[in-house]
Order: structure tokens, then sequence, then C-alpha cells
């Protein structure tokens, strides 16, 4: 019997297609090690994306899946177009229309107004997602035809722009008064460049439905709107450059070198500094004790033994606790 490799860790980035699940897509990863001869790895993702949506996907194998909490609180970057004049009950292409407009704003008022939802903002989820009300998912409820309440949520729009191939923000807002977006009125002067559909990109936070956003700047515009093509192309520190496709993926399962798709567990944390152990600190912290007397800043920290990771620490004054351990291999053993 061939002898199975051994269990990989780091992250694939998957390049997502329209049409997959999220659990699909960890399902294929399983499939594809298991069929490439590796051992059974234990896989999560990082971030739920739904089928309609595409692109970035983080997923973790091995040690890395114990960083895939940090990744559900990553801000994330998406690119996304509305269609304006008839918004749905999905508030995507999947649902049926429940709101028709005739009123197309001009494209210089869709520039204007992003500023407006840029910044902390309030938004109320769209009835057809997987949040809980009262034990059950709101999409159940919504397609069972109940009237689905959901409580208004807080949260960050880091930026929001308009898609390349646009003219400048610059140049549409100046050719719009500043109440640009408001049903009325609107200035002569703007440029009769009307908008049927619109592409943002928006620097989202944690909680914030695109679909959500989408609608309410339809509204704020004076019509009504619904997204037709969403597309994530940065999770965490992961971004689609970095992402493979589904082909690359399956290409695993034939033989094709994983090593050539992984990338490091570390990758994940490259917004945490390192903290360089020697062999003996190194084991001290593999056996859970503290490490005093460290000249580093308190923060959080990255312990690594020459290029491997061994835990992610918390350095308080000094003294330093593990928060999350690594059963890593040694370059050295």
């Amino acid at each position: 019997m061939t002898e199975r490799k051994p269990p990989p860790h780091g992250w694939i980035i998957l390049d997502k297609p329209r049409g997959l699940g999220s659990t699909q897509a960890v399902a294929a990863v399983k499939r594809n090690l298991r069929e490439g001869g590796y051992a059974k790895t234990k896989v999560g993702h990082g971030g739920t994306l739904d089928p309609l949506a595409e692109g970035v996907l983080p997923i973790a194998l091995g040690e890395a899946t114990k960083l895939a909490g940090r990744m559900l609180d990553a801000s994330k970057i998406y690119e996304f177009t509305i269609a304006l004049g008839e918004e749905t009950d999905t508030l995507d292409t999947e649902g049926a229309v429940i709101e028709r407009s005739s009123h197309t704003p001009p494209l210089a008022a869709v520039a204007a107004i992003l500023s407006h939802f840029t910044g902390p903002i309030d938004q109320v989820p769209p009835a057809y997602s997987a949040l809980k009300v009262d034990g059950k998912r709101a999409y159940d409820l919504a397609r069972a035809g109940e009237d689905v309440e959901l409580e208004t949520r807080s949260v960050t729009i880091h930026s929001l722009t308009l898609a390349s191939g646009y003219e400048s923000d610059d140049e549409l807002r100046s050719a719009f008064s500043e109440t640009a977006g408001r049903p009325d009125p609107y200035d002569p002067s703007a440029p009769l460049v009307m908008a049927q559909s619109v592409t943002l990109v928006a620097h989202v936070s944690k909680g914030t439905y695109i679909r959500s956003l989408a609608r309410d700047i339809a509204r704020a515009l004076g019509t009504c709107g619904h997204v037709t093509y969403l597309r994530r192309i940065k999770a965490g520190p992961f971004h689609q450059e970095q992402a493979i496709s589904l082909d690359n993926l399956n290409g695993i399962g034939k033989g094709a070198s994983l090593e050539d798709l992984l990338l490091p567990l570390e990758a994940g944390l490259d917004d945490i500094p390192a903290l360089h152990l020697n062999q003996t600190s190194a084991q001290a912290v593999r056996q859970g004790r503290v490490l005093s007397e460290l000249p580093q800043p308190s923060g959080l920290y990255c312990a690594m033994l020459d290029n491997v990771p061994v835990a992610l620490v918390q350095v308080t004054d000094g003294t330093s606790k593990v928060v999350r351990g690594f059963n890593l291999p040694d370059v050295a053993e």
C-alpha cells in the first residue's frame, strides 16, 4: 500500500467561480488532497462567499485552520455592479422583481453620493441572508413567504469608489451639487451621462452586506436597484493575484505539485510582527510557559523558530502569553 503524504499546512486561495458554494469549495479541496495522495487534512474557509459571487476565497489547511476565525473578522474588498431601475426580493439576479422605477440618475449623482455611504453606517441585512431569526435562517423564512424583519447593524465602509473606466470622481462631483443623489433637485450643469447601471469598488468591514449597500445607494439616488455582479478582490491579506482557478485546484488531484499553489500559514498573519525565538524559548512557548523580560512593545506577535511559526503570543509589559499554538515540525528536525 502506498504511503500517503503528510497533511499540508497553509492556505489555498481559490478564485471561486460563480455558482460554486463555499462549502462545495472546501469539499473540492478535500477531494483533491485525497486524490493527490495526502493524509486526511483539516480544511476550512476564511469567510463565506455566496454562490452567485465570485473571487477570493481563502481556504485554510491543517494548522492554518486555527487562523480561520481571524480571517472572518478581516476587512474585504469587493467590486460589484448595481443595475438601476429594478429591485428584487433577494437584492440580486436570483430573485423576483418587487419594485420598478423609471428614474435614471446621472452618473455624476452616483459619484457624488458615495461619500454619504463612506465611514461608519447603519444597514439592514437582506431578508435573504443566513442570519437567524428566532433560531431559523432568514432566507428559509423569506422563501416560505413570511415577513422577515432584521435588526439594523453598524458596519464600516472604509472606501467606496467608482470602478476603473469612469471619469475621475473629482470631475464628476464638480459637475453636480453636494446634494447629489437626493430625489430632487438635479443640477442642470450635470453632464448628460445617465447611469442604467454602475460598477463600484468597496472596502468594507466584517458583517457588511454588499446587496444591502447596493439597495441603499439606489434608493438614495431616487430609484431602486439590485446586484448583478459581485466579485471579492481581497480578503484580509489575500488578494486576487494570489488566487488559483478551479482547474488548477483540480490539478492537485491529478498529481500537480501542491507546493506551487500553497501559501504558508504565516501568509495569513502579514499584519502581525514576528517574535524570533531560539530553541529553548520555542520549547517553552510550545509548553505554554510565559517568556519574561522581552524588549518588544506590548501587542500581538507571531513567535517564530527560524522560518517556522510556533504560536501567536500576546506580549504585555515584557511578558508573553500564548494565544494560539501551532503544531508544525521544526526545519531542524
